[in-house]
């Protein structure tokens, strides 16, 4: 007996339920990460390439760094520590040191008295970059060859990050049993979550030593 058979049992399982945020939501009274503020908080801004892959030869922060307001500019160089959030995916740096692998990827990290500060900070700092061959669609980037073209250390030369094969059923029965058959290949873009707010978080470190993150879903 499945539970819709009965469900006139159950208070919750079958049973339509109102969100517990959706009027707040509705009426644009919810509170995401971006409208929290602190006192004395900081923001922060990242620099992001301007290359779609190269390696990065220097960094100039002092114009930056001489601005009123900036308190700190972090490099990759200070943070060389991988982190990974996805068992599918290999760790990463939290900002690039040594090479640039698409337009946005993160190299300097800025903190400031108020936004745009920050956002200016960034605008002056100077990063000297060295071209790397780019592949532009997924044919071209499976049939680079040369070392300088490789997007990752890992994994095979072709630039496939991983490699999963399914099989199941008797497809070639399948194909002598249907009307037709087509044989073509299909892409498709990337898939955002349309979140209904943007990417951002706040830390707050307190005097008993403890962390409180917010941060958007």
């Amino acid at each position: 007996m499945s539970y819709r058979e009965n469900d006139t049992n159950y208070s919750v399982i079958g049973q339509s339920l109102p969100r517990v945020d959706g009027m707040r939501k509705a009426a644009g009274q919810a509170i995401y990460a971006d409208d929290i503020t602190l006192p004395r908080m900081l923001y922060g801004k990242l620099l992001g390439s301007r290359r779609p892959h190269a390696r990065i030869l220097s960094i100039d922060t002092s114009k930056a760094k001489a601005i009123p307001g900036v308190k700190a500019i972090i490099t990759g160089e200070d943070l060389p520590v991988k982190y990974g959030i996805l068992p599918v995916s290999e760790d990463e740096y939290p900002l690039e040191i040594d090479r640039v692998r698409f337009v946005g990827d993160p190299i300097v990290a800025v903190a400031a008295v108020d936004e745009m500060t920050a956002e200016e900070a960034v605008r002056l700092i100077e990063v000297e970059y060295e071209d790397l061959p780019t592949s532009f669609d997924i044919e071209e980037g499976l049939a680079a060859v040369e070392e300088t073209s490789r997007i990752h250390d890992y994994g095979p030369h072709d630039n496939v990050h991983k490699q999963i094969n399914l099989e199941f059923g008797d497809v070639e029965s399948g194909f002598e049993a249907a009307d037709r058959v087509f044989d073509n290949t299909y892409f498709y873009s990337g898939n955002n979550h349309l979140a209904l707010e943007q990417h951002s978080a706040v830390a707050q470190y307190g005097a008993d030593s403890r962390l409180t993150l917010w941060s958007s879903t």
